[in-house]
């Protein structure tokens, strides 16, 4: 008998990846040639955030109707330019079971529409608005997944490392805004049976939209350098785009300009266009003159060619960037990172790290700091230290308090009044005020408290100061030129005031070059390192410390005045300390405070007669986890106890 050859067919991609993962949930790991290596990288990462695959993520957050509306609020900016492109992205998908999705940087679902019947299969895994689908909590997936690697992905079927969700396909891609700032993710999420490979394409294609309706908003009245590899391409959605100073720094782009340059997003602010392109601004200038529509080839330092057109908008004057020519201070040796005033702030905290970092790559360009946050979490601070940190701290830093100056006084202080009779008589001022504190500020830095307490005539004259780099001429003095670096302090979102009419729209695109929100003390990881920081500061070559029970308290208390409150807290209990004792108890504690953190507490289980209090404390816990919908953190807040104090209570009773 004839022996007849079976011929064998090879396993498919979902074979191969059905028998990784039967392997990686017996053993822990995969046999070579199973896994894409990006896709076992994936898994990796969500394994090492003790995520089971075949599992439902403990306590996976999701944000309270409350807090979504403050994340969409936060947003404003990103959900309304990003809500037309979902549309016309929706429309092209329409029948294909799946829905378009928009996530902000922490991977909090922040709109979605699409496929009703699919809509309701994937509310039921939590891909809805308010969840949270960092890689953290839901393991590999494309919105946590391109946030993690700053990339657009795909994550079709078994390659999410939650088998729960292995009846999705999803594709994501970032978005970034013209600073370089991730914004968010665009999402398209649809069924596995119904994928398709040009999925991705349309998804970098809404983002690379949004992108270049967020830059026009910001510096479409300044120049801007159109790009494209095809002359017809320019003006189009397609181009990309860059932002200029008139002095030739790249001070904004969008992701399809600098990938068009070669460049990264740290090349924003740190980057001329003559380091990239062979002409500068004079030139591109010249060329826009005598045509001021006509395409142009440009030479990349690689000795490609590509199409180019210049924009002017409204132009700004020159600004001085961190080559030019100017005082003293611009001249100036940069401090070491390792020892400078930035440096001093940085004690741990993630978010604090982050923003400092951030502050720290704009110190020496021509870029506005717009700084946020909760009244005493620091922000004069911050700003202080950036201004010692860079190469104007030799100059004056001239701090305004919008929100303390009277109407009446509030221009004459800024601007001057050419004489100084107003301000020497009402204030008691010297005749070198009356250049008013912008001209003071010359060569330095001015920090802004609270403009948006400025009338809008007193905006309306300000903006004018940053377009023209002049002061305004004042009781019949005539303009002074001004060269400063611009800081902003605000306790509000500016855009608010700006979507409520009471902020110039013009004037806030001029103020928030860099803007950084300041993380409240509650929120910080690092309160022990900031405590021993302000007792050096306030008893140096004492080594104080605090007890136990008092560090414990001050973890679970809230912090109603953040860095303000405990830094006085910390001076009061130093002056009641007796002169050899080195430990701060409760004893020296202010009582109002003193009786604040009886109140905030953690409720621990105690072993006394009182078995009925330790009952209620634990159903209360529980039923407050539940109503938080898995929300710990918020949980927490409810509480009045730290989310470490949760996570304890929780594992004793066995809940997480």
């Amino acid at each position: 008998m004839t022996a007849v050859a079976v011929a064998i067919a090879p396993p498919s991609p979902a074979d191969r990846l059905r028998q990784a993962r039967r392997q990686w949930l017996d053993t822990g790991t995969v046999a070579e040639g199973l896994l894409a290596p990006a896709v076992h990288e994936r898994w990796e990462r969500s394994r090492r955030h003790g995520l089971a695959p075949d599992g439902r993520a403990p306590g996976t957050p999701h944000a309270s109707a409350a807090q979504l509306a403050r994340a969409l609020d936060h947003r404003h900016t990103l959900v309304s330019h990003a809500m037309p492109v979902m549309a016309f992205l929706n429309e092209q998908i329409q029948g294909s079971d799946s829905i378009v999705v928009l996530a902000d940087p922490q991977g909090m679902l922040l709109h979605a529409l699409g496929d009703t019947g699919f809509a309701d299969r994937a509310a039921r895994v939590a891909l809805r608005p308010g969840a949270i689908w960092s890689e953290q909590w839901r393991g590999t997936n494309a919105i946590g997944t391109a946030l993690v690697e700053d990339a657009a992905v795909v994550v079709h079927g078994g390659e999410h490392y939650l088998q729960r969700n292995g009846f999705l396909t999803c594709a994501a891609a970032p978005i970034a805004d013209a600073a370089g700032q991730l914004l968010g993710v665009l999402d398209i999420s649809g069924d596995r049976r119904g994928y398709h490979r040009h999925t991705l394409g349309l998804v970098r294609s809404g983002a690379r939209l949004i992108e270049h309706q967020l830059f026009e908003a910001r510096h479409g009245a300044g120049l801007t350098l159109r790009l494209h590899a095809q002359a017809e391409g320019l003006g189009t959605v397609t181009e990309g785009l860059l932002a200029l100073s008139e002095d030739g720094w790249i001070v904004g782009a969008t992701g399809a300009g600098l990938e068009l340059l070669g460049l990264a997003r740290t090349a924003i602010g740190t980057t001329r266009i003559e380091q990239v392109l062979a002409a500068n601004v004079a030139t591109l200038l010249q060329v826009q003159r005598s045509a001021p529509h006509r395409a142009t080839t440009l030479r990349r330092h690689d000795g490609s060619d590509i199409w180019g057109r210049l924009d002017v908008g409204r132009t700004l004057r020159p600004a001085a960037g961190p080559a030019a020519a100017g005082g003293r201070a611009d001249r100036a040796d940069p401090p070491s990172p390792s020892v400078d005033a930035l440096a001093a702030l940085d004690t741990g905290d993630a978010v604090m790290h982050n923003a400092i970092d951030r502050a720290r790559r704009v110190l020496h360009q021509p870029i506005a700091l717009l700084l946020q946050g909760e009244p005493g979490v620091g922000k004069e601070v911050l700003a202080r230290a950036w201004h010692r940190s860079g190469p104007r701290r030799d100059q004056a830093l001239v701090a305004v308090n919008c929100r303390a100056l009277p109407e009446a006084l509030i221009e004459a202080e800024l601007f001057g009044d050419g004489d100084g009779a107003l301000t020497g008589t009402i204030t008691g001022a010297n005749r070198d005020s009356a250049r008013g504190r912008i001209r003071q500020a010359h060569r330095g830095t001015l920090l802004l408290e609270e403009p948006g307490d400025l009338p809008l005539a007193t905006q309306a004259r300000l903006l004018r100061v940053l377009q023209e780099r002049e002061r305004p001429p004042g009781g019949g003095g005539e303009p002074a030129a001004v060269d400063f670096q611009l800081v902003c302090a605000s306790r509000g979102r500016l855009r608010a005031e700006v979507d409520a009419g009471r902020f110039l729209e013009d004037l806030y695109y001029r103020i928030n070059g860099l803007t950084l929100t300041l993380p409240p003390l509650r929120e910080r990881s690092d309160q022990a390192s900031l405590v021993a920081a302000v007792l050096r500061d306030i008893a140096p070559g004492r080594a104080l410390s605090l007890a136990a029970d008092v560090a414990e308290a001050f973890a679970a208390y809230s912090w109603p005045g953040n860095l303000r409150q405990l830094h006085n807290v910390l001076r009061t209990a130093c002056a009641l300390l007796e002169d050899e004792a080195l430990v701060i108890e409760r004893c020296h504690l202010p009582e109002d405070l003193s009786d604040e953190l009886d109140a905030a507490a953690p409720r621990h289980v105690v072993q006394d007669e009182d078995a009925d209090l330790r009952l209620q404390a634990d159903r209360r816990i529980a039923e407050v986890v539940r109503s938080s919908q898995g929300n710990l953190s918020e949980a927490a807040r409810r509480l009045g106890i730290s989310r470490n104090t949760l996570y304890r209570r929780l594992a004793v009773l066995k809940l997480r």
